[in-house]
């Protein structure tokens, strides 16, 4: 589901700016560690063809092993990103055009319900600066492409839900 961004979001500070950015958040029963989110994310059937399209397209492989490595804090770029910020909970990460961001993040709650797990994914795409006026501008290829980035984006983290619950139900 849609939401705002939390206080605390990596993400948040493309909010005060002209940059589009947006939130959505689902959560899963139990614990689910960041690097267990990250490594799901990047490792969903959805993603995975992603990924291809970026070793095709642009010369950006990448393997779930790096997925993981990325997940631990072991290396700082992957496929078409670098880290641009990271913390014990959530990941900022940059295109190598500068022009996009991809954000992820737990947060851990307990109740009286048990222990559950909220898990945040979030995008930016900054805008660029209209040659004539010299205003910021999102470019005809994002108003063309941005119902489907909602989408998209929907589509992913529900993925990412479904992959950790299917291994939560196999341990």
């Amino acid at each position: 589901m849609k939401c705002a961004l939390p206080d605390d979001a990596l993400l948040a500070r493309y909010a005060r700016t002209d940059a589009y950015t947006d939130c959505y958040r689902t959560e899963v029963s139990g614990a689910v560690s960041f690097a267990e989110y990250v490594t799901a994310f990047y490792t969903t059937f959805l993603f995975k063809m992603e990924r291809s399209i970026l070793t095709w397209a642009v010369s950006r492989p990448s393997t779930d092993e790096q997925t993981s490595q990325l997940a631990r804090g072991k290396i700082d770029t992957f496929a078409a990103w670098y880290v641009e910020a990271r913390s014990e909970n959530q990941i900022l990460l940059c295109d190598f055009r500068n022009r996009t961001r991809c954000w992820l993040m737990v947060s851990p709650l307990h109740d009286d319900t048990g222990i559950r797990t909220q898990l945040y994914f979030g995008s930016a795409v900054i805008p660029l600066r209209d040659r004539m006026s010299g205003k910021p501008s999102m470019g005809w290829a994002f108003a063309a492409l941005a119902g489907f980035h909602k989408i998209y984006s929907v589509a992913l983290l529900y993925s990412a839900r479904s992959l950790l619950m299917a291994k939560a139900s196999v341990h």
